[in-house]
């Protein structure tokens, strides 16, 4: 029974789904204030994101009329529910996340790509020429960024010799001078995250100057918000796998833990807050010719370095 409990608490509280929503919204403040000061600007109160949500769900859900009506509300909550269900293989305040099996990193993976499969689906099913075009270059900008993104995140699993998130850190805990071999990896995978992320300079799935909100266009309500909530909560779980994997650091002391995870997560929200303000939006074209010209050969070079590494160990 008190196992029983104790699980429930991890999923449903720290450092499950509570945890992940507020942690996602605190970042949305942050990622929204950083890029705001670079760019000369005040930037929103920190209660921004919660009036935001709190605004959306007390709004009217529009379902249009040639929609897949069971196709358009079931979507938001598979996208969120993806997300929330990869982040309790993250490790989080000690080297063994709260459930964890050999072979969990795969798992994932394939979790990390149906948020972007459900807006694709979103857009495709509002029968919008807005959201539709937005769907498109979203399952396209897909097939560019996950290849590099995948091969990055799985570089170093070969030098470990684990296919656990936790057995990965854990390893690169004892072995911190491997850690240097995987820094390629690392600038690898934050660039790739930006574009599952479809933040600037790869937003042209949802550029607002072109396609208003991309796939979301017909979208209002609490499904927007369910939807909003699940890219909040996709950034704290990328840039949180991105931390277990890259920078290990652990004391094994709970507090001080918990501490060490938000100082990685934010140092590298900010990298990627820096990343975002720098850069203007790339076309669709020049997109697809950079993931696959510069970022998968780079990523699969790095395979190649870790191999080599893994053998002279």
């Amino acid at each position: 029974m008190i196992e029983a409990l104790t699980a429930l608490f991890k999923i449903l509280i720290f450092p499950g789904f509570m945890f992940l929503t507020t942690y996602g919204m605190l970042l949305q403040f942050l990622d929204r204030k950083i890029y705001a000061r670079l760019q000369n600007r005040f930037g929103p109160p920190w209660y921004q994101p919660l009036a935001d949500f709190l605004k959306l769900i007390g709004k009217e859900t529009i379902v249009p009329t040639l929609a897949n009506k069971g196709m358009f509300s079931t979507l938001p909550v598979v996208s969120l529910a993806a997300v929330s269900t990869a982040f309790v293989y993250i490790p989080i305040y000690r080297m063994q996340a709260s459930f964890s099996f050999e072979g969990d990193l795969i798992i994932v993976l394939y979790l990390m790509a149906l948020p972007s499969i459900t807006t694709f689906l979103a857009g495709w099913y509002s029968r919008s020429v807005y959201a539709t075009i937005g769907s498109v270059r979203t399952l396209t900008q897909l097939f560019a960024y996950e290849v590099p993104l995948f091969a990055a995140l799985l570089s170093p699993s070969i030098i470990s010799g684990s296919w656990s998130i936790s057995g990965m850190a854990e390893f690169y805990y004892h072995n911190p001078t491997l850690i240097l071999v995987n820094l390629p990896s690392m600038f690898i995978a934050l660039i790739s995250i930006q574009g599952k992320l479809a933040r600037k300079p790869f937003d042209s799935p949802e550029a607002e100057t072109e396609i208003v909100s991309g796939a979301f266009v017909e979208y209002s309500g609490r499904l927007l918000a369910i939807f909003k909530m699940s890219v909040d909560c996709e950034l704290v779980l990328l840039i949180s796998l991105a931390a277990a994997i890259y920078i290990p650091l652990f004391t094994n002391i709970i507090v001080l833990d918990i501490l060490l995870y938000f100082a990685k997560t934010l140092v590298l929200l900010f990298a990627l807050s820096i990343f975002k303000a720098a850069m203007a939006r790339l076309r669709m074209d020049q997109i697809i010719n950079f993931c696959w010209k510069v970022l998968t050969p780079l990523a699969m070079f790095q395979i190649i370095i870790n191999l080599i590494v893994r053998g002279a160990l």
